[in-house]
């Protein structure tokens, strides 16, 4: 499944809200952020200031009664340039933060701004217009995929999800690529490259990118973050040797990824909460139940929340997922998942018998395909 995909239908990874006043204590204030909504004519409350940094895993909010004054000065520290929000209500406006005084001036509404102050931004509005194109057709297939999952029609599902990967394909060749490939000492040039990669990083693809970014771009701490992404992405390569591991399964009993040499396993990371997850959830059933007996297995790693163990086990018995399941119920803290680097799911690695990965990211027919074409050789 592809990583807009991800962003648009999977839960991903969540943390915990630094305050900004907390941030103000830590360090010094390099962000100085005016915004004058006084064209709006309608009443307000508040204006939430709010980012999420993927490299870091940090989401920063902060908010200004404007219900009076109609201007909002925000102050505060910015850790690196980076992607944020404007929002009253449901009207909103992306910015790209940068440090240095900002100035946006709302246009009878928030979404309708201009902005000032920040030469990031613009190079991001640049990068948006060029994917406006794709708006449309991209919505239209999404909201297919969301009017499939509901109806379980995983058949459906799974083709609307080829026509997705299809046109961000597209996307990423046509927009992104020669975005990253421009050699310009912007921050968004590091943005479009986490785009372009995805949640599933292929380092043979996405390394030399990186490697092209201008000196001070790759200076960046979500630069360097992404970088050891990176690395960690070779470890999990398709001919490397799965990463060992230990986790208690149902019963809290320790089960030993080991503990299956001699058998092909699908190791599959999911979750009772994550809906794609449970759509996939009869494909790999069937998988199991038509090649168990060919030394064919699967081994669940769950994402599942603290507190959530009854969830978890109902969505077992629901799904008749018949397999061995394991979990520290850390949610995105799970241990097995941050070794394997999961940013999303579902995600899935084939193993063989010798504990090497023969395969990754094989859902619907994929993954019916590669089963069929191994042991039909075998």
């Amino acid at each position: 499944m592809t990583k807009k995909l991800f962003v648009s239908v999977l839960i991903i990874i969540t943390v915990i809200s630094v305050n900004a006043q907390q941030k103000v204590d830590i360090q010094k204030n390099n962000l100085k952020l005016s915004v004058d909504l006084t064209s709006i004519a309608h009443p307000l409350d508040k204006i939430y200031l709010t980012y999420y940094n993927t490299s870091t895993k940090v989401r920063f909010i902060d908010s200004i009664d404007v219900s009076q004054s109609r201007i909002a000065n925000f102050t505060t520290y910015l850790p690196e340039p980076i992607l944020g929000t404007l929002r009253i209500a449901r009207d909103a406006y992306n910015i790209f933060l940068e440090e240095g005084a900002i100035t946006v001036t709302a246009k009878d509404s928030l979404s309708k701004s201009t902005v000032k102050g920040s030469a990031a931004h613009i190079e991001y509005l640049n990068l948006k217009n060029r994917i406006a194109v794709y708006d449309e057709p991209s919505k239209i297939l999404y909201t297919k995929y969301s009017e499939a999952s509901r109806k379980n029609d995983r058949v459906a599902a799974d083709k609307i999800v080829e026509s997705i990967d299809s046109l961000e394909k597209v996307i990423n060749e046509s927009v992104y690529l020669p975005f990253i490939k421009s050699g310009k000492n912007s921050p968004v040039v590091l943005f479009a490259l986490t785009q372009y990669a995805g949640y599933a990083i292929d380092p043979q693809k996405i390394e030399p990118l990186y490697n092209q970014l201008n000196v001070k771009v790759k200076e960046l701490p979500g630069a360097i973050r992404f970088k050891e992404k990176i690395i960690l992405a070779k470890k999990t390569e398709i001919g490397q040797y799965a990463l060992p591991f230990i986790q208690k399964d149902t019963a809290g009993v320790d089960v030993s990824l080991a503990s299956f040499k001699g058998k092909y396993v699908l190791l599959d990371f999911w979750a009772s909460w994550c809906g794609p997850c449970r759509v996939e959830n009869p494909n790999v059933v069937n998988a199991f139940n038509k090649y168990k007996n060919n030394g064919f297995t699967v081994l669940s790693v769950s994402l599942d929340q603290p507190g959530a163990r009854d969830r978890w086990i109902k969505a077992i018995h629901d799904d008749q997922l018949t397999w061995t399941h394991v979990s520290d119920l850390k949610f995105w803290d799970n241990d097995v998942a941050k070794q394997y680097g999961i940013q999303a799911i579902p995600q899935n690695y084939l193993i063989d018998t010798e504990g090497k990965i023969i395969g990754k990211n094989l859902r619907g027919e994929a993954l019916q395909a590669k089963l069929n074409e191994l042991f039909k050789t075998k």
